[in-house]
């Protein structure tokens, strides 16, 4: 492993960084190759420094073992949080949902249909959903919850307040009808946000996902590409126990799950891809 000057710059020897990177691999399900090992260590060093601590192998006994680290996982997920995402971000399978699966699962259910948003960054995906169900006139009873690790993300997602860049690809008059404009950054109509409950999930924790994941629909798009294919699968293996039959799972553009899962299949819905679950999967244990 070559873990560059970036880290050396800070004064923490590197040599246990990989033991880091393996209990975060553990803990959350994330992976960093040997060639973005160093994007880890730099984004954790303020934190070991914070820390008063010499060394990332202290910082890694200190998560592994001791009793107050729960509150510093919330630190590291804010730390490694991918703030990468947009309004209106790979729109074909949201309209997709809308437009075709959505209505089957209300003419199907007598309860509301459940969306599961996983992980949902500041917000901009389930806020999509939510003003696309409103455009269309939605009024079928759904509850949409969006869930994410970093309670940094949680708290921007909740405040509905977002910047320029989150506009890229939303419709003007989608943002003419939902935002209005506060000096720099633009407020979601509170009526779109209070449609969402918004919660902290860990995704390398399958026991969460066992408790929320009972979801008739779950967005889970581009976060796959960040996780090994063993922590791909362990997540995917607690969705098919959690959820009913049928189920849809979505994932990013850039994702596969055909070499991970037998329980999910791939189907083209209009324009777009999900993955449908046809049959029931047992639920006791975990693989």
């Amino acid at each position: 492993m070559n873990v560059s000057a970036g880290i050396d710059s800070l004064g923490l020897p590197r040599g246990s960084v990989s033991l880091l990177r393996e209990l975060i691999h553990e803990r959350t399900g994330l992976f960093y190759a040997d060639n973005r090992v160093e994007q880890m260590a730099d984004r954790l060093a303020p934190l070991v420094a914070h820390r008063g601590l010499d060394s990332f192998l202290d910082y890694y006994y200190f998560l592994k073992y001791d009793q107050t680290a729960a509150a510093e996982w919330d630190r590291v997920m804010d730390a490694l949080a991918i703030p990468e995402t947009y309004f209106w971000r790979e729109v074909d399978q949201l309209q997709a949902l809308v437009r075709r699966i959505l209505p089957a699962l209300a003419r199907e259910l007598t309860r509301p249909i459940r969306v599961w948003c996983v992980p949902c960054a500041s917000g901009e995906e389930p806020l999509t959903l939510a003003m696309m169900l409103d455009h269309e006139g939605w009024t079928a009873p759904i509850a949409i919850e969006a869930s994410d690790a970093s309670p940094a993300a949680l708290d921007l997602a909740a405040a509905g307040l977002y910047r320029e860049r989150s506009f890229r690809s939303l419709p003007q008059n989608y943002r003419d009808r939902y935002f209005t404009q506060e000096g720099s950054r633009w407020r979601i109509d509170p009526a779109i946000t209070s449609r969402i409950g918004w919660s902290r999930v860990n995704l390398g924790d399958s026991q969460e996902i066992m408790r929320r994941g009972f979801a008739d629909v779950i967005l889970c798009r581009n976060v796959f590409i960040y996780f090994s294919e063993q922590a791909i699968r362990r997540v995917v293996d607690a969705f098919a126990r959690a959820t009913p039959t049928p189920a849809y799972l979505c994932v990013g553009a850039a994702e596969s799950l055909l070499r991970v899962t037998n329980d999910f299949e791939l189907e083209q819905v209009d324009e777009a891809f999900v993955y449908v679950k046809q049959r029931q999967v047992e639920r006791n244990g975990l693989r």
